[in-house]
């Protein structure tokens, strides 16, 4: 070695020797990694502004207090949040449904999730009852968002590790979250109120399009009802829709399943049709009764003896008051997917 020539003392990082190469010595031996089961301890059920009530009956079923925190407004809107208990390696479960105001319960359930997660939580899952922007799930035109995909974006960036959500708009929507998806169908609750019905007389389950019909055939199947399908045209003058109604409905009760119900043109003109082809009675179910603008009206001047929904968006004072909206509750079902995702037990019983 020359004069003045560094000397490079302490190990060197072994050479590459290949696809088999020889058995390392103590120094160069690494430590294998263990992986240990995430911990997710107590179950906690915390609440958003969207729907107390619901959050409560999920509360009252699972057999737990609602978490203790202050949710409140600033002076300019702005959403300000704070838990008020330890939260710290626990199992939190956060109901909001993003339903009308759409915007500010979503980034209400954002600004929490973000609380839960710099709060140490062990695992944040987002119980979105209703989920919002699901019908934007595709560019049907140039140059327009696809804004289920970026509300997916953003309950990720929050933090969510979970969605717990039920009847999405379409299926697919599941494959915009890069985190695990349980989605629930409220078709169990449908049918035991359903059931009543077809001991009565003949049912025929009607889809009020032609994208409803896998969801009206599940109903069909389950309550052995006959399908008919409501077959939507514009007339030769662009104006006027044409209802025409595919399927045996006279002197049957018609049941019209759909996932959303919003200003109910298509369930007036729909009870109309049939009521004209000689059904006996005209029923409506939807699991998500969002039900603005004009619905009420056109509800209480339509055909429809009775519209069904389903209490995962809160229905407002003036709609409570219809006599011809019925609310089921779907916090049994929720309450039970919660504990099994908390307890890490399938939920493939609830996936009617």
């Amino acid at each position: 070695m020359g004069r003045g020539q560094a000397v490079r003392r302490g190990p060197l990082e072994p050479v590459f020797e290949g696809s088999n190469p020889s058995a390392p010595t103590n120094g160069f031996a690494r430590k294998a990694s263990i992986v240990v089961p995430m911990n997710t301890g107590e179950l906690k059920l915390f609440s958003g502004s969207a729907h107390p009530g619901l959050s409560q009956e999920i509360a009252d079923v699972i057999g737990v207090s609602l978490g203790r925190a202050c949710l409140k407004r600033f002076s300019d809107g702005e959403v300000s949040f704070q838990i008020d208990e330890n939260i710290r390696g626990t199992d939190v479960f956060v109901v909001q449904p993003t339903s009308t105001p759409v915007d500010e319960n979503l980034i209400e359930l954002c600004v929490m999730i973000d609380a839960f997660r710099r709060s140490s939580a062990a695992r944040i899952t987002a119980v979105i009852p209703y989920y919002g922007y699901a019908r934007q799930d595709r560019k049907d035109k140039p140059r327009v968002p696809i804004s289920a995909k970026l509300v997916a974006n953003l309950l990720g960036a929050a933090g969510a590790n979970r969605v717990l959500t039920m009847d999405l708009h379409k299926a697919q929507i599941q494959g915009f979250f890069d985190i695990p998806v349980d989605h629930l169908f409220a078709l169990p609750v449908f049918i035991d109120y359903l059931t009543q019905l077809a001991e009565k007389a003949a049912v025929t389950i009607v889809s009020p399009d032609a994208g409803g019909v896998e969801r009206a055939r599940a109903y069909a199947k389950r309550l052995d009802a006959d399908l008919a399908i409501i077959d939507k045209r514009r007339s030769e003058d662009g104006h006027a829709e044409v209802m025409h109604v595919v399927g045996e409905v006279k002197d049957r009760i018609c049941v019209i399943q759909d996932d959303i119900v919003d200003t109910a043109g298509t369930l007036q003109q729909a009870s109309e049709a049939l009521r004209d082809n000689g059904a006996s009675r005209v029923i409506a179910c939807a699991v998500h009764g969002v039900l603005s603008g004009p619905a009420l009206q056109r509800i209480e001047d339509s055909a429809l003896e009775q519209l069904v929904v389903t209490n995962t968006i809160p229905l407002r004072p003036v709609l409570e008051k219809s006599s011809k909206i019925q609310v089921l509750s779907v916090a049994k079902l929720l309450g039970r997917a919660i504990q099994s995702i908390h307890q890490e037990t399938s939920v493939s019983s609830l996936f009617v």
